[in-house]
């Protein structure tokens, strides 16, 4: 906190003596008496120092952001005064006594004239409020910038969130096949462990970004393909086809929730042989993932089970926040037949 403190006073400073430069440079070869000069647009320098220190710390936190817009541009106007009638006073009082030379050949200043003047209070409004314009555009831009930080921020916390209640799910389900194995003593149970320990490699230290090749979730998928075939053998006839023209990059884990979904709610509840058929499809900027599996037509609906499970919920708000406005995903379900149609339009 001391660091941001140290660093924002430090970027006022530098920008105030950049401001007193610019002015200063302005006048420096017009003017032979560099004292005055000096002096002079250091007067007018603190004037536009006093003016935006009072309206970024007084009235745009206490009016503006209150929403009490009129009284904001009021008391605005009545400061940018009560600056032109000290600018005054401070010329005519102080300036024009003590370098008497410098405004000797110049149209006489008159005091009352000069405080009372319109068109003397629009020409102060130029060169007072300059500075307090450009370091609301300022402070505007850093809060927009602080603004979507935060949104960044949010969503990926709420990303590592889902991802986090995700692994376990996969994990619990995963765990359950492979003690129905070591119940049978069946000798597949190494096989299912070394598959099992590449699907979590990868799960917990390889798709840690919010987009991964394609590749690497393909591979991921023929992992688990595989760990469920050593578990259900031939019960079930899995088609895989892959049409891959570009290397895209996809939300980690969305596909493994609707392979899983096919065989632990269509799959596990077949009294006979069940099927299930998967095809990928990259080209340009599209992802095309078709999912369609058999199930017992006296089964639970899927689509009722997909309400229920928390992995779909959870990549239901993933899709959401990492495409929105670009994906669609379609489901269809007859008494025999469960089909899942997923288009990703690829963000990164």
């Amino acid at each position: 906190m001391k660091k941001i403190f140290l660093h924002n006073t430090f970027k006022n400073i530098l920008f105030w003596i950049v401001m007193f430069l610019y002015l200063l440079s302005s006048y420096w070869f017009r003017e032979d008496n560099k004292i005055y000069i000096t002096t002079y647009i250091g007067f007018k320098v603190f004037l536009q120092f006093i003016l935006s220190l009072i309206i970024l710390n007084v009235y745009i936190p206490f009016l503006l952001h209150k929403k009490k817009k009129v009284l904001f541009i009021f008391v605005v106007l009545i400061t940018i005064y009560i600056i032109q009638i000290l600018y005054s006073l401070v010329r005519v009082y102080y300036f024009e006594t003590f370098y008497p030379e410098v405004y000797k050949y110049r149209p006489p200043y008159v005091l009352v004239e000069r405080m009372t003047s319109f068109v003397a209070y629009v020409s102060n409004i130029t060169w007072v409020v300059f500075p307090s314009i450009i370091l609301i555009a300022i402070k505007h831009y850093q809060e927009q910038k602080d603004i979507i930080a935060l949104k960044e921020q949010k969503k990926t916390t709420e990303l590592n969130l889902l991802k986090h209640q995700l692994n376990p799910h996969f994990l619990f389900n995963t765990l359950n096949n492979l003690y129905a194995l070591a119940l049978k003593k069946s000798d597949k149970t190494p096989e299912v462990i070394a598959k099992l320990s590449e699907i979590l490699d990868y799960i917990l230290y390889q798709c840690k970004d919010n987009y991964v090749p394609l590749e690497k979730e393909i591979e991921l998928l023929e992992n688990y393909i595989g760990l469920e075939k050593v578990r259900y053998g031939n019960r079930v006839e899995v088609i895989f086809e892959k049409d891959l023209h570009d290397n895209l990059k996809i939300a980690p884990l969305i596909l493994l929730t609707f392979v899983e979904n096919a065989f632990k709610h269509g799959i596990s509840q077949e009294l006979q042989k069940g099927s299930i058929h998967i095809s990928i499809s990259a080209k340009e900027d599209l992802i095309v993932f078709k999912l369609s599996n058999t199930k017992p037509p006296t089964s639970i609906s899927l689509e009722e089970n997909d309400k229920k499970s928390i992995g779909m919920s959870n990549i239901i708000k993933q899709l959401d926040l990492l495409y929105p406005n670009a994906y669609d995903l379609k489901i269809n379900e007859s008494n025999s037949n469960y089909n899942l149609r997923l288009e990703l339009h690829e963000k990164v």
